[in-house]
């Protein structure tokens, strides 16, 4: 089993517009809302590919509700853990014109001391039936700076591997913990490590304790570094549509290849083009399987000489 967790779950809003435009009124031509956070897509792309996924995490209130009512509907099978606080909404309104999205994150309901000692309790029990884990996104107000790293060694502890996709202060913290994969993309491993170039930034993140970095660079691929070698994969081609669930089908496509003990460069391949496919899907957590099948057998994974702090920059 894969257990998701999503520690700041979201009803999410998406908004489709022809153009979008500084300081003027939009028409939305079309709008979809469901239960959201990067963990809640990812548990979504690996049930739809048939894979045992169970999502876990925070909700709270009445939005929190809905977000488990959504799920419900949407047969995702799930065991959140509630608290007092109100869960929060995302809007991202995406541009039919250029394909771009832009995105408005609430922050989160406060999350008590209590309620965190209850909630880490609960996936305890959890994570004892998961060969994965994977963790996604923020942290709602209120966690302690290394809550990523308490989960990642309870789930150390009981035997599982571990995906971690956050950022900030957070992704630095939860490195202590030396989690299996971790899943930056190139704004949030620079804004992490003060480098802009991919493989500087890799070796630093692998320095403070990750075991595997697979870095995105949008529609141009993935950078990793791993113990088995150093890679980076590219699409065939670039699609037009909405990017704001790729990075959570790549996360889908490690933690099932982490599941299933895959070499790396069929991992990546497979990454690629599941992180593609996502992309002419109108809202995150969707992928498309007919532009999957098309896209791999054309995904280039290219072996690259030497660590992390040694390769070239690449040309993704």
């Amino acid at each position: 089993m894969i257990l998701t967790v999503t520690l700041n779950a979201a009803l999410d809003v998406t908004w489709s517009v022809d153009s979008l435009r500084p300081r003027t009124s939009h028409r939305v031509d079309t709008a979809h809302e469901r239960a959201g956070g990067k963990g809640v897509n990812v548990a979504r792309v690996l049930d739809a590919l048939g894979h045992d996924v169970v999502a876990t995490g925070l909700v709270g209130g009445a939005t929190g509700h809905r977000i488990l009512d959504e799920l419900r509907a949407a047969r995702i099978r799930s065991e959140f853990f509630e608290v007092a606080g109100e869960s929060r909404r995302t809007v991202a309104v995406v541009s039919r014109d250029d394909g771009d999205a832009t995105v408005f994150n609430g922050r989160g309901p406060f999350v008590t001391t209590a309620e965190w000692q209850l909630f880490h309790r609960h996936y305890a029990a959890m994570v004892t039936d998961a060969q994965v884990v994977v963790l996604s996104g923020s942290s709602p107000p209120g966690l302690p700076p290394d809550a990523y790293a308490q989960l990642l060694r309870t789930a150390s502890a009981a035997g599982a591997r571990t995906v971690l996709d956050t950022s900030g202060s957070g992704l630095l913290h939860a490195l202590e913990a030396r989690p299996d994969v971790v899943k930056p993309n190139a704004d949030e491993i620079a804004a992490a490590t003060g480098h802009p170039d991919l493989p500087r930034a890799a070796a630093a993140l692998t320095a403070l304790g990750a075991r595997a970095v697979v870095a995105s660079a949008g529609p141009d691929g993935l950078y990793a570094v791993t113990p088995e070698g150093t890679w980076r994969a590219a699409p065939p081609e670039r699609l037009a549509g909405n990017p704001t669930g790729a990075g959570d089908a790549c996360v889908a496509a490690l933690a099932a290849g982490q599941e299933a003990g895959s070499a790396w460069p069929d991992v990546l391949r497979t990454a690629v083009a599941l992180s593609a496919a996502a992309v002419p899907c109108p809202v995150a957590g969707e992928v498309s399987t007919a532009v999957y099948r098309r896209l791999l057998p054309g995904v280039r994974v290219e072996a690259l000489p030497g660590g992390a702090s040694a390769s070239p920059r690449p040309t993704l």
